[in-house]
């Protein structure tokens, strides 16, 4: 298929992905939030008030991402990609499980917990591939190294190119988020009118606003469903017999 015809499908994944995936949301009673405050580690002013405590923080969901593997909905968009649709991909998730099962297009819009960047310049970026971040560990300017991660309160970068994608789409597919979140949660309001959407959550139901379809299931069974439909009609629909 000629790149201009290949039929786009951008994807909004939130924490529900991973979270099949063992990497817990902020959201959990359990696990490494349930003793972190979010306004004690995921702050500009956390940073400014205690460094260490955040870089500590930090350090630990970085080793518990690398100990998560992909799950059957990264396997699947991926797959998806190699059978030649186009697929771009919109995370808040600061993992990296998209890429390591195969995709290629991914923009990360809450950063990259496996990078590291400069305090005083944020296009000084360093990847992680092993250990973690430690006070004195500084920049090519000397400034003390920050998780490369988008920090409640501070601004998206990479919100506007996000918007674009989605204006781009023939399907926008939703998997993952409560949509709760701004403002990535308003990128649904770019997409095209004639442009369907699907929700794939388990609280489908009650999450998804007004137009979008509801898909009631896990990610690592709602997304592998549609790709295979996808795959077998050559072309971005939502099947009846699914959504039912």
């Amino acid at each position: 298929m000629a790149e201009a015809k290949r039929p786009h499908l951008v994807v909004f994944t939130g924490s529900g992905i991973s979270a099949e995936s063992g990497i817990q949301t902020f959201r959990a009673s359990d696990g490494l939030w349930a003793d972190h405050p979010i306004e004690e580690v995921a702050t500009p002013q956390a940073w400014r008030r205690d460094p260490a405590r955040v870089l500590h923080f930090y350090n630990q969901r970085r080793d518990q991402v690398r100990r998560a593997r992909p799950n059957a909905a990264h396997k699947a968009l991926a797959a998806l990609e190699k059978q030649g649709f186009r697929v771009s991909i919109i995370t808040q998730n600061i993992d990296d499980l998209h890429e390591r099962a195969g995709s290629r297009n991914v923009l990360h819009l809450h950063g990259e917990i496996l990078k590291a960047r400069s305090t005083v310049d944020n296009r000084m970026q360093y990847p992680l591939p092993r250990g973690g971040i430690e006070l004195g560990d500084i920049c090519d300017k000397g400034s003390q190294l920050r998780p490369d991660v988008v920090w409640f309160g501070e601004s998206v970068p990479h919100f506007e190119e996000a918007c674009e994608l989605v204006t781009e789409a023939d399907l926008l597919l939703v998997v993952g988020t409560s949509l709760a979140v701004m403002p990535a949660a308003s990128l649904l309001d770019h997409a095209p009118l004639d442009a369907p959407s699907v929700l794939v959550d388990p609280a489908a139901e009650h999450l998804a606003p007004p137009g979008v379809t509801r898909l009631a299931q896990p990610a690592s069974q709602g997304v592998p469903a549609l790709v295979r439909y996808w795959k077998r009609e050559g072309r971005l629909w939502l099947p009846e017999t699914l959504l039912a």
